[in-house]
């Protein structure tokens, strides 16, 4: 598992980020130093490419590999002690030199750096390892019984810069790579005096550096290492990493001569830094986005959810954490209200993208409902397997609610609300379908009003607009929930009643007859009553006059009006009394 899909498990990451996690994933892979990422029961999680190469452990499909089990039996007990105290949160940082086992079996030493790594929430989440091979380092000390020539030489081949403190002369020593990674020539003095060295010394970690020297000097065992940067002769800062322990004591115990070793890590600070501003970076990026996102682990539980989710979701990161996906994102259908499937679920089952292509509906644990568009993407280890998902969702409620409206718009009329004539047509064509089996018959009336162009010319088109709005509401009440009353144009209306015997369409059209002639319409002061003809004729297997449904309840509405208005005609009597 790369440090970046280390960290893509806590995190949703949207395009932009992706554009940015390749960068962490580069400063991992190419970093000199070995990096480790363990668990906080040091699972290892992600090893990199120079771990292996100074360890030779690799991370294999179905070989879980120990982190804290890589020390030698003889450094465990410190090692594990300041490891456990490290995961605990009782400290945030850790250095020492121990010895790891490399993967043929021998003990390979190191300068073992260990940083603890929380989530968004602050809680300890993993451990950070760098590993640096103090091997060199280690056979110099050896053979400094030997030879001070080898001991020198060894020292300057790992770029170590040697110190030696003589506490009873106040002297110190500096050895050649000492200087030379300072920029301080091999022949000259330098003056050892600490007042000078500490105003080399960056001003941010001068007081660090006062606080604690004095415990290197003492070997005080709970004090490790100081790390601070220093100005060179050439004004640029460098980062040190100062080791170092007494090996001479008088009778009382009271140290006498402190040996120690400085070396430059400004480039391995450079990669943390790098990497905590990428983090960062990271976590702006995800807080700013307007889009929510989810992140789970690979059972479906929640790791991470953005500002924008708890918003959308009312679930607050912390509470989110750990619950399953579908109890934190539950999610219903537009039209049925029927539960749907978590998309993050869905994408964890089948170990593909998924994206939600029907309208549904997230409903928030206040109980509000938004409609959104989702997708859901696994995220998968080097290896292939599926570690977890992230879900993308957007909230779209006032995109699709503009879109049923103008859905709506195509199919009803705008004055009045009633469906137009092109919904009129297809559901005419529906009823005519549904009779041609002879099972089934419909009523169709056709409705004209009577005296209302008195109404437009002499109080204007706004008294007709209102007027027709009143008599779309008095069809509309007249029939059944499930019959469509419909506006053809102008004053004209049509109405199919589904399912309905001659008889009965009479009944409604007569209904409806006297309903519109109730009608008291005032305008500006001035009363105005209309009436209304309507035909009505019979939707069968067939229609026997060659006219048409719609022309043959035309056709028995001119004969209404014809007949003296305010009148129903069927158009199947109305045929039987022609000659």
């Amino acid at each position: 598992m790369s440090l970046a899909r280390t960290a893509q498990r806590r995190v949703t990451r949207p395009r932009r980020t992706q554009r940015a996690v390749p960068v962490l994933s580069r400063l991992a892979e190419i970093a000199p130093v070995g990096m480790l990422v363990t668990g906080l029961d040091g699972a290892v999680r992600y090893l990199n490419p120079a771990f292996t190469r100074l360890l030779g452990h690799k991370l294999e499909v179905g070989h879980n590999l120990d982190g804290f089990g890589l020390i030698h039996p003889d450094d465990t007990g410190a090692a594990r002690q300041h490891l456990v105290r490290l995961a605990r949160g009782e400290t945030t940082h850790y250095r020492g030199e121990h010895r790891l086992i490399h993967a043929d079996g021998h003990p390979i030493w190191v300068m073992l750096a260990a940083a603890l790594s929380t989530d968004d929430d602050g809680h300890p989440d993993c451990l950070i390892l760098q590993v640096t091979s103090i091997e060199l380092q280690k056979r110099a000390e050896e053979a400094l019984a030997y030879s001070e020539s080898r001991w020198n030489h060894a020292l300057e081949g790992a770029r170590q810069g040697v110190w030696d403190h003589d506490i009873r002369r106040d002297t110190m020593f500096y050895s050649r790579m000492w200087r030379k990674m300072r920029g301080i020539p091999a022949d000259e003095e330098v003056d050892g005096d600490q007042v000078k060295w500490l105003q080399r010394i960056h001003p941010e970690d001068r007081p660090h550096v006062m606080a604690n020297v004095h415990r290197q000097d003492q070997g005080d065992n709970s004090f490790d290492a100081l790390e601070y940067r220093e100005l060179t002769r050439d004004g640029r800062y460098i980062w040190i990493l100062s080791r170092g322990r007494p090996v001479e004591w008088d009778e009382s115990g009271e140290p006498l001569r402190t040996i120690g070793t400085d070396t430059d890590i400004t480039y391995l600070k450079t990669v943390e830094q790098e990497l905590a501003a990428e983090k960062e970076r990271l976590r702006v990026t995800l807080e700013a986005i307007a889009d929510g996102m989810i992140a789970t682990d690979g059972e479906g539980r929640v790791t991470f959810i953005n500002p924008a989710a708890e918003r959308f979701t009312g679930f607050s990161a912390a509470e989110a954490k750990g619950l399953l996906a579908e109890a934190v994102f539950p999610l219903r259908h537009a039209h049925s209200n029927e539960a749907a499937p978590c998309p993050a679920v869905a994408c964890l089952t089948h170990r593909q993208a998924m994206e939600v292509e029907d309208e549904v509906v997230l409903v928030s644990r206040d109980g509000q409902a938004r409609d959104i568009r989702c997708s859901a993407s696994p995220v998968t280890t080097p290896d292939g397997k599926v570690s977890g998902a992230v879900l993308v969702f957007q909230d779209i409620t006032q995109s699709r609610a503009l879109q049923r409206q103008l859905v709506h718009s195509a199919s009803h009329d705008v004055l009045t609300g009633l469906p137009n004539r092109a919904a009129f047509d297809r559901a005419m064509s529906t009823a005519m379908t549904s009779a041609r089996d002879g099972q089934r018959q419909h009523c169709l009336l056709y409705v004209d009003l009577d005296r209302f162009k008195p109404v437009n010319d002499t109080a204007g088109h706004a008294a007709g607009d209102a007027l027709l709005k009143q008599v779309a509401e008095t069809i509309r009440g007249a029939c059944r929930g499930h019959d469509l009353a419909a506006r053809l144009g102008g004053d004209e209306f049509a109405v199919l009643l589904e399912d309905c015997p001659l008889a009965n369409g009479r009944k409604v059209a007569e209904k409806i007859v006297r309903a519109i002639a109730s009608l008291a319409f005032s305008w500006n002061g001035r009363l105005y009553r209309i009436g209304a003809s309507i035909g009505v004729t019979v939707i069968k297997s067939r229609s026997e006059s060659g006219l048409g449904y719609l022309g043959e309840a035309d056709a028995a509405c001119y004969a209404a009006k014809a007949g003296g208005r305010g009148q129903v005609v069927c158009f199947a009597e109305m045929t039987v009394d022609q000659p």
